[in-house]
């Protein structure tokens, strides 16, 4: 496999790699409070044990899971001076979405858990919000001194984007109102590259762009005058996503015979975190799962098909 396509392929599998575990470690504390919702508290003194428990616990999780990526992906690689790689025409951007997903979410948990830490609600905000370039950025100085990759601009933007769209909803509206958000379908690309595309479910989950869709869920209830009543479970979501890339670069994509095009969706959203539960494994379920688009029906529009109606879109 070429190293160029087996280092793009391997940037978002650790973006996933590096926010998922956090999410089961600390989704069942944030079970405890409401983690889209920030209310200015008057208390200015952080629980020590609770901040000792958020900064042992990420910090043991993530040091250990950036040195088995380092292990696993620098060992053997040449080192060279710290550069950069230019690779924001690739895959139609699919992956510069990823990496604002991954960073957002990042920040979302960070911002969450310090406040159930307790810390003061702007402090909560700000430090929190950071969590997804703090996190993210390591991969990139890792890539920026292996021969065969290099740092991406474009990957740096798009983490910075993603924590500063949670920065600036908190500070804005003081919770979040607007989510980026994950679905995935099995496609027959697959089968053209296994070996970079993925060969079974997990795999093809994390590097077939072609059966990921990225969506911006919009909850309206929170735009809307209180007298419509409009349903505060219900977001309004538009999605983007692309097909037919089989190949990273454009001229040897379209060479094979893989004309790639973009598709746009709309659909309806559940907003699970706005249900009102007392358990704490649903809390927990619902936190965890508002990182994801469920089926729903969606209506697509491309240049190659037009508009097209989805009864269960994944």
């Amino acid at each position: 496999m070429h190293q160029y396509t087996l280092w793009v392929k391997m940037r978002f599998v650790k973006a996933w790699l590096l926010v998922s575990p956090l999410f089961l470690i600390f989704g069942p504390t944030l079970a405890q409070t409401d983690s889209t919702v920030i209310f200015y508290s008057q208390n200015k003194q952080p629980s020590r044990t609770k901040l000792k428990i958020v900064g042992i616990s990420s910090g043991v999780v993530y040091g250990s899971l950036l040195a088995a990526a380092s292990q696993a992906w620098y060992k053997d690689m040449p080192r060279t001076r710290f550069h950069f790689f230019n690779d924001n025409q690739e895959w139609r951007q699919v992956d510069k979405v990823g990496h604002f997903w991954g960073a957002f979410h990042q920040s979302r948990l960070a911002v969450g858990a310090l406040h159930w830490a307790e810390v003061p609600a702007k402090k909560a905000i700000i430090w929190g919000s950071l969590a997804g370039v703090i996190l993210q950025t390591p991969i990139e100085i890792l890539d920026g001194y292996a021969v065969n990759y290099g740092a991406s601009t474009g990957d740096l933007v798009a983490n910075a984007l993603g924590s500063a769209a949670v920065l600036a909803q908190y500070l804005a509206w003081s919770e979040l109102r607007m989510q980026p958000k994950y679905s995935f379908h099995t496609t027959r690309f697959a089968r053209e590259r296994p070996t970079v595309l993925g060969s079974n479910l997990p795999e093809q989950m994390l590097k077939d762009y072609n059966g990921q869709t990225y969506w911006l869920a919009v909850e309206a209830a929170a735009f809307l005058p209180t007298t419509t009543r409009f349903p505060t479970w219900l977001n309004v979501a538009v999605g983007y996503g692309t097909e037919e890339m089989v190949y990273n670069d454009p001229a040897t994509n379209q060479q094979a015979g893989f004309r790639a095009y973009r598709q746009l969706y709309l659909a309806p959203d559940l907003n699970l975190s706005a249900l009102k539960t007392r358990s704490k494994f649903l809390k927990t379920a619902f936190f965890i799962l508002d990182m994801v688009h469920l089926p729903l029906p969606a209506l697509e529009y491309s240049s190659r098909q037009k508009f097209k109606f989805h009864a269960l879109y994944f």
